[in-house]
């Protein structure tokens, strides 16, 4: 049965930006990364829900929320995801949330503890990208896997990729299944809920300029230590973010615990929703 799921909008620094809220208590915002959106977290929603006030936004450029016509660096930066996560925060009244974040959303969560620390109070990210990474994104073997980034710095990227909804669909399912241990864990109904999304107009662009701008932004913003208490989980499978990378983690963050995820691969929310809705519950609470 299809499930009805509380959707809402808000103007946030001059961008409409979708996000499904659900459940009451203490707010936790959920992050997607790419390729995701609001959806990527439809299997810990509702469980989470039962304990805290639950909002998963669609970030700009994304899904159902406007995707600005500006160049990457001037609108698709970490520091505009942060700054408009802020204005959502303010925008539904909240003074402090917990972030928990994968991907995209690990590496936006963490500019918003350094800017915006006073509306943080606990970090949980997943697999997250961190400077301790350093080069090895580009280090042989890794650029087998990691190809796609320079793939999205081509202008012409998103219309070759969503030139027929088929095309679209190739490309997404691809990420979904490689990127993940279970490669089955997404099925045809939630690949159709990915094609949907990636349809609306501009939103293959909005996510290819994330991965521009960081190309283009490189270096900017503030890049100290962050102190909120943190909980990082970090799937031992995952093969764009090897779990090896946790190494210099504590360069990074000076209050965090690791714990790694046995069995599990990118997407380890969607793979393993109860072992990992424990982890989000016991740490948050």
């Amino acid at each position: 049965m299809t499930q009805v799921w509380n959707h809402q909008f808000a103007e946030v620094n001059g961008v409409r930006l979708h996000y499904v809220r659900e459940g009451s208590g203490k707010p936790v915002v959920l992050l997607h990364g790419w390729p995701g959106f609001w959806y990527e977290w439809h299997r810990n929603i509702r469980p989470l829900a039962e304990r805290f006030d639950v909002i998963v936004p669609d970030m700009r450029g994304f899904a159902y929320s406007a995707k600005p016509d500006v160049l990457p660096e001037n609108g698709y930066t970490d520091i505009h995801m942060a700054d408009d996560l802020a204005g959502l925060i303010a925008h539904l009244g909240f003074d402090k949330v917990h972030v928990v974040g994968n991907d995209f959303g690990a590496a936006w969560a963490q500019r918003f503890a350094r800017r915006h620390s006073d509306k943080l109070d606990k970090l949980m990210l997943f697999d997250p990208p961190y400077a301790g990474i350093g080069g090895r994104w580009f280090e042989m073997p890794q650029p087998f896997n990691s190809w796609y980034m320079f793939f999205h710095q081509q202008p012409w990227a998103e219309d070759l990729v969503g030139a027929t909804r088929g095309s679209t669909e190739i490309y997404l399912r691809h990420f979904l299944r490689h990127w993940s241990h279970d490669t089955d864990v997404f099925n045809d109904e939630d690949i159709a809920e990915w094609v949907e999304a990636y349809s609306q107009p501009g939103a293959l662009r909005g996510g290819f300029n994330c991965y521009r701008a960081v190309f283009r932004a490189a270096g900017i913003g503030d890049s100290s230590p962050i102190s909120a208490p943190t909980r990082i989980l970090w799937g031992d499978n995952d093969p764009i973010l090897p779990f090896a990378w946790s190494d210099k983690l504590s360069e990074t963050f000076t209050n965090f615990t690791l714990k790694k995820m046995e069995g599990l691969g990118h997407f380890m929310h969607a793979e393993a929703p109860e072992r990992v809705n424990k982890e989000i519950i016991e740490f948050l609470t």
